[in-house]
């Protein structure tokens, strides 16, 4: 199957292919299924790609394998593990091979085949794989998974640089992960973050070095792209080390795979990020993440009132967003720096959570941007989103003194619409975002910061106090107000329907919570 460097016509078609053969199969459990045959099909090329490497170097006289006409040596050498983890391929048994699961495709007991196939891998990667990978194959209809196995033995990898180039796996497996987090609506969502959005947070935070971390890290798309801006960029991926927590088990092994995919290794740790904190002594460079919007029961009653990480205040019970973000804040070392997706309300909001906002930026001032994003951007939910970046080292960064500034970027008409409902960040409006972050900063490789009417505008705290510590880029990007302190209508019914909107949200998980308690107690 050929793939066009330039569309997702490729993925797209492999997409409907699979889904063609789900059957009466619920979304949760194919969408398992069919990443788990994606990651042992790649597992498998690359380790047939790497014997046959193996193969012809036991015929270099100046190779270190070279064996001459010994036979047994050559199979030796082919059938060595270290021969396989020196390139980082996973060594695969003969029973888990790719070819050898096809031609037993038609077998009634194909499903419980691989499940044994899976258990091989595990057995002879442990170190990497252990208890890693999916066995419910047995649970899925014959002719689902033959279909499966070969359409997927379409899939080419090949030995040609330029499809090397093409990163033709990590694209199916990202194309996959997408389609099944639209499917599964806002249960996708603790999972997936639209690649563009995640392209905009990592060339504002511009992670070269250092320790990078992702408390909610979902299926890696953060330490995916950070891999691809250093590629980019041509920085040097040993000089970052990956950190990341998911409290999903399954979700968890995707990431993990996820990373596998491309080679990326990092210490990727499974538990509930407040109430399990992994890496409590872990001082990040830069933390780039999506944690769940606006999640209630966050675990405020497990939490001290003297926990360390919330010298700004307790955050409500209702929701989470301000103990996550004071979570990011914690990790961060003297001059780290963070970025995050956050509901817009969050902006907005009053009370005890209101409160924490003013202490972060008057107290704190830790708040370094603030963009907000167009609407439709997520597959997973309609609430409209913004980006917040955090920095300890405002006063002592290496372009300029930002102490007791903030940027504000009003980025809601850059976007390309796909379709009625879906809007996304094309390459052109991710620059234009994360360039105007780096002139505000002061770095070389832009022009000189300027404030532009309706789009951007650097405010002192001083101003921000003015408007009660309200964050809307509205209020500060140019929008004249007509007298005293009123606010303009344009920006006040903003900041009411963001709120508005995600009081609904709350009001339906609140029901949907209630009713389950109900059936639970057997009524």
């Amino acid at each position: 199957m050929s793939i066009n460097g330039e569309s997702d016509e490729f993925e797209k078609s492999l997409w409907q292919s699979a889904e063609g053969l789900r059957g009466p199969v619920e979304s949760a459990e194919y969408k398992h299924i069919v990443l788990g045959l994606l990651f042992l099909k790649y597992m498998s090329d690359a380790f047939e790609e790497r014997r046959e490497e193996l193969r012809e170097l036991t015929h270099d006289e100046d190779s270190t394998y070279y064996c001459g006409d010994d036979d047994q040596e050559r199979k030796f050498i082919l059938e060595d593990i270290d021969a396989y983890r020196a390139e980082k391929v996973f060594y695969v048994p003969e029973e888990a091979r790719w070819d050898t699961l096809v031609g037993r495709a038609t077998h009634p007991d194909i499903g419980s085949q691989i499940d044994d196939a899976m258990r091989a891998m595990e057995d002879k990667n442990p170190d990497r794989l252990d208890g890693m990978l999916p066995k419910r194959y047995s649970r899925i209809p014959q002719d689902t998974l033959e279909g499966l196995l070969n359409d997927f033995s379409e899939l080419d990898l090949g030995n040609g640089q330029d499809t090397q180039d093409e990163d033709v796996f990590g694209r199916v497996y990202e194309y996959f992960i997408k389609e099944f987090a639209r499917e599964e609506g806002h249960r996708g969502g603790e999972f997936y973050t639209p690649k563009h959005v995640v392209e905009l947070l990592v060339e504002i935070l511009e992670p070269f070095e250092g320790r990078i971390f992702d408390p909610f890290c979902g299926s890696g798309g953060m330490f995916v792209q950070s891999h691809k801006f250093l590629e980019r960029k041509g920085g040097d991926e040993d000089q970052i080390s990956i950190y990341g927590q998911e409290v999903n088990e399954a979700t968890w092994r995707i990431c993990k795979m996820n990373l596998y995919l491309r080679g990326i290794d990092g210490n990727i740790q499974r538990g509930d990020s407040i109430r399990d904190d992994k890496f409590g002594n872990l001082s990040a460079d830069k933390i780039i993440t999506n944690p769940p919007f606006n999640m209630s029961e966050w675990g405020k009653e497990t939490v001290s009132d003297e926990d360390p990480r919330f010298e700004y205040g307790m955050p409500p019970s209702s929701n989470a967003n301000f103990a996550f973000i004071q979570h990011m804040v914690s990790h961060l070392d003297e001059d780290g720096m963070a970025g995050t997706v956050m509901a817009n309300g969050s902006m907005t909001v009053q009370g005890k959570e209101g409160e924490i906002r003013e202490e972060l930026i008057k107290n704190g001032d830790l708040l370094d941007a603030v963009i907000a994003l167009p609407g439709e951007l997520f597959y997973t939910t309609s609430i409209p989103v913004c980006l917040w970046i955090l920095s300890k080292g405002k006063d002592s960064d290496r372009y300029r003194n930002r102490a007791e500034e903030t940027l504000f970027i009003n980025a809601k008409d850059l976007y390309e619409s796909i379709d009625r409902t879906q809007n996304r960040l094309t390459e052109e409006h991710i620059q234009a975002i994360a360039d105007t972050v780096r002139a505000y900063r002061g770095e070389d490789s832009v022009g000189d910061y300027e404030d532009e009417t309706g789009f951007c505008k650097v405010a002192t705290t001083e101003e921000i106090a003015d408007n009660d510590y309200i964050i809307t880029p509205g209020r500060y990007v140019g929008i004249e107000r007509e007298s005293g302190n009123e606010v303009p209508y344009e920006v006040k019914m903003e900041e009411l329907s963001a709120e508005l909107r995600e009081q609904f949200q709350r009001s339906n998980a609140l029901q949907e919570e209630i009713e389950a308690n109900i059936e639970d107690l057997g009524f």
